[in-house]
C-alpha cells in the first residue's frame, strides 16, 4: 500500500512539489494543517525574512495573496493557497480541489454612516475596491451603474474624503469599517482558503499530488487521527 506521508520520490531526480503560500496567518494555518498530514515544514516559520524554503521533497514560495494564483496558474508553483475572492475576482485557469475552511471572510458593501462624509450627488455611483471585476458584476446584476475605482490600500479613507460613495472590502469582524464610521449596506460574497494546483501538475504528478489532496481531506473531514 502506497504511503501518501512520504515526500515526492519520482525517480532519483524528482523536483520537489512547490507550493505558492502567503504571508501571515494563512501562512502558519496552512503549514500547521501540513504538518498534521506529513509534511515536515514548521521550518519555515524561523526565518520571517526568507521568500524561499527548500525542504526535503518540497519548495515552500512565500508570496503575497493577490499573486499566489498566478504562481500556480505559470508553474512556478505546483499548488497554493489562496482565499476564493481571489478566485472569483482574478478567475485563474487552475484545480480547486479542497475548501480548507480557514481564512472565514465576507466581501461586503459599505458606505460612510452617522452623516458623515455625506457623498457628493453623482450621475453613477462611484465605488472603490480591490476587487473591480466582483463590484462591477456585483452592482450590474442590481441593474446599478457604477464607476469602479481600483485601490490597493486603505479602501476604508475613499468614502469619507469624497473619492468614492462606497466601497466594496473584505472583512472578517467588521470592526476597521466601524472605528472609520463605515456601515454594512450587503454581503456579496464568503470567502474561505481553497487549495489550488496547478493543471499540468496535475497531469503530471499525479499520484504526489493525488495522495496529498486525499491526507488533507482525510484530515479536514475528521479521519486521520
Amino acid at each position: 500500500m502506497t504511503d501518501d506521508r512520504r515526500p515526492p520520490t519520482d525517480g532519483p531526480r524528482a523536483e520537489p512539489l512547490t507550493f505558492a503560500l502567503p504571508k501571515g496567518r494563512i501562512l502558519r494555518d496552512t503549514l500547521g494543517l501540513l504538518e498534521a498530514c506529513g509534511v515536515r515544514c514548521a521550518s519555515v516559520l524561523d526565518e520571517s525574512r526568507k521568500l524561499v524554503f527548500d525542504l526535503p521533497g518540497y519548495r515552500f514560495l512565500v508570496v503575497r495573496g493577490q499573486d499566489v494564483a498566478t504562481y500556480v496558474e505559470h508553474g512556478a508553483a505546483d499548488l497554493g493557497v489562496v482565499g476564493k475572492d481571489v478566485l472569483l475576482e482574478q478567475a485563474p485557469e487552475v484545480y480547486e480541489p479542497l475548501d480548507l475552511g480557514f481564512g472565514y471572510c465576507r466581501l461586503v458593501v459599505a458606505e460612510p454612516g452617522g452623516g458623515r462624509a455625506a457623498p457628493p450627488v453623482r450621475s453613477r455611483l462611484r465605488v472603490a475596491t480591490k476587487y473591480p471585476r466582483l463590484a462591477e458584476a456585483h452592482f450590474r446584476s442590481r441593474g446599478v451603474q457604477v464607476e469602479v475605482i481600483k485601490l490597493y490600500g486603505s479602501i476604508e479613507l475613499a468614502p469619507l474624503v469624497g473619492l468614492a460613495d462606497r466601497i466594496v472590502d473584505l472583512v472578517s469582524t467588521g470592526e476597521t469599517l466601524r472605528q472609520n464610521g463605515l456601515v454594512e449596506l450587503e454581503t456579496i460574497l464568503e470567502s474561505t482558503c481553497r487549495l489550488v494546483v496547478n493543471r499540468a501538475s496535475m497531469k503530471t504528478r499525479t499520484g504526489e499530488i493525488g495522495g496529498l489532496v486525499r491526507r488533507l481531506r482525510r484530515h479536514l473531514e475528521g479521519g486521520d487521527r
